[in-house]
């Protein structure tokens, strides 16, 4: 009996999360599904930290459920079903909006002439802001790494990255730097129509503790 060795779960925001439009071709039906993100990172699972805005059953008795789930850059949808029976349960127990962790699988599937991103979690469960603030910071750093990464073109995803996207290097570390000030300015997050919701614990870090200088350096 063969057995597959379980995908890593990355850490991505999920501003670049909607953008990784490009599925690499399977070598056979068993095989993992792969997707590129823009920063040139292969991608199949992710681990994902932010606000459980939404939570909706797409249709009545369907038993399938729609989430969004929003970080400092952008809001990611998913969606959860009986086919992913622990993350149904745990969802079932949350109220929004609150802070979720969430590991699962990425899918992107076009819709008309557009292609969408969205997630299939495996697990969800509530934390604490602490656990959203380092994984903030930790996306953050790994984030820095993948342009750097990409500014070298050493790696054939990161040459296939810039092939398909041609990504604005200066756009994601704008988008980097957005993020690590949300955590010293309060993290806010945008819900329904604009309207902003607020959590009232500000998290204040210490750059010798988290060093963020090279980060947020120019």
């Amino acid at each position: 009996m063969n057995f597959r060795k379980r995908e890593v779960a990355r850490r991505v925001f999920a501003y670049e999360l909607n953008r990784s439009t490009y599925r690499f071709p399977k070598e056979d039906e068993k095989s993992p599904t792969y997707v590129l993100t823009p920063l040139g990172m292969r991608v199949n699972r992710v681990y994902f930290v932010g606000a459980l805005l939404d939570k909706d059953e797409i249709k009545p008795d369907s038993g399938i459920w729609r989430i969004r789930v929003s970080d400092p850059t952008s809001a990611v949808y998913g969606y959860v079903s009986r086919f992913q029976p622990d993350a149904l349960e745990s969802l079932m127990e949350i109220d929004v909006p609150e802070l979720v962790a969430i590991v699962g699988k990425i899918r992107n599937f076009e819709v008309g002439a557009r292609i969408f991103v969205s997630l299939r979690p495996e697990y969800v469960s509530p934390v604490e802001s602490d656990v959203r603030d380092y994984w903030v910071y930790e996306t953050a750093r790994q984030t820095i790494d993948r342009i750097r990464a990409m500014e070298k073109k050493e790696d054939d995803d990161c040459k296939l990255a810039w092939q398909i996207y041609n990504p604005n290097l200066n756009e994601y570390r704008q988008m980097v730097k957005q993020a690590l000030l949300s955590l010293k300015e309060g993290f806010v997050v945008e819900g329904e129509e604009g309207e902003e919701i607020e959590f009232e614990e500000e998290f204040e870090f210490e750059e010798e503790e988290w060093d963020l200088s090279d980060i947020l350096k120019d």
